[in-house]
């Protein structure tokens, strides 16, 4: 069965290596960011998630759930530091 979640990241997303860190803004004007497969939103505010997978660079945000699910279809690896 297809999972609705999935819509070509494999071409940008399989065997990246991912960091888990808490979200911040990267810049002024700029307060949040989504999972790039459900869509959950990433923010510094209480209601929203704080703490995720992201790519180099936090360009790619992937919330906790997500990251259980596609961690070994896409590969990822996670940096330790």
């Amino acid at each position: 069965m297809a999972d609705w979640r999935l819509w070509g990241q494999e071409q940008y997303l399989s065997d990246v290596t991912l960091t888990k860190r808490r979200y911040e803004k990267p810049r002024e004007g700029w307060d949040h960011d989504h999972c790039v497969f459900c869509w959950a939103k990433f923010s510094e505010s209480a209601s929203d998630l704080n703490e995720g997978y992201t790519t180099k660079g936090g360009y790619y945000w992937i919330c906790e759930r997500c990251y259980r699910d596609f961690r070994e279809q896409f590969r990822w690896q996670v940096a330790r530091g």
